[in-house]
């Protein structure tokens, strides 16, 4: 919906989705690599779920800004007991998700964000996966969009949008 968006708005060639590996350390890597090549000032990351606890640690280390719905917050908390091998969120792809990957998890935990202009949160409050009173509690003073039901996938986002993309700077 995004890469229609922009591309509808004549920033296609801008955008980047890549497929993140299972491991954080080697998602985080991937990430910075293609985050790097963006003056910060120009850059918006867009995080849903765990993309969005990646989003907050990579917009911590480079001062771009961030878009997160529904963000992981504690995420080496809530995926100890699903350690092993799972089906990907919105496909039936199978991977393995090791115990080293806690760690991994653990070491990207930002226990505070600094400057929260720089980020916009998107929470439903029915999300059946993670509680939106700890990500609006995680992201203080940012701007923040609290969507009274909705769920984890966001499944209404099409009325949210516009909202990401002039947060990103987009003319809309």
């Amino acid at each position: 919906m995004i890469a229609e968006r922009l591309e509808v708005l004549g920033c296609g060639k801008e955008y980047q989705c890549p497929q993140l590996p299972a491991s954080p350390r080697a998602a985080i890597a991937l990430c910075m690599q293609l985050a790097i090549q963006v003056p910060s000032n120009n850059l918006t990351l867009i995080g849903s779920s765990l993309g969005g606890y990646y989003a907050t640690w990579i917009a911590e280390q480079t001062g771009c800004r961030a878009v997160l719905l529904n963000p992981a917050i504690h995420p080496a908390r809530d995926l100890k007991n699903h350690v092993g091998e799972m089906t990907a969120y919105h496909s039936d792809a199978r991977f393995e998700f090791k115990n080293e990957y806690l760690e991994e998890l653990e070491a990207l935990r930002v226990a505070s964000i600094t400057m929260p202009d720089r980020y916009l949160l998107i929470a439903a409050t029915g999300d059946e996966v993670l509680d939106w009173r700890e990500m609006v509690e995680h992201y203080p003073y940012a701007a923040h969009r609290v969507i009274n039901g909705g769920d984890h996938g966001l499944s209404n986002f099409s009325c949210y949008v516009d909202e990401v993309m002039a947060f990103c700077g987009v003319d809309v």
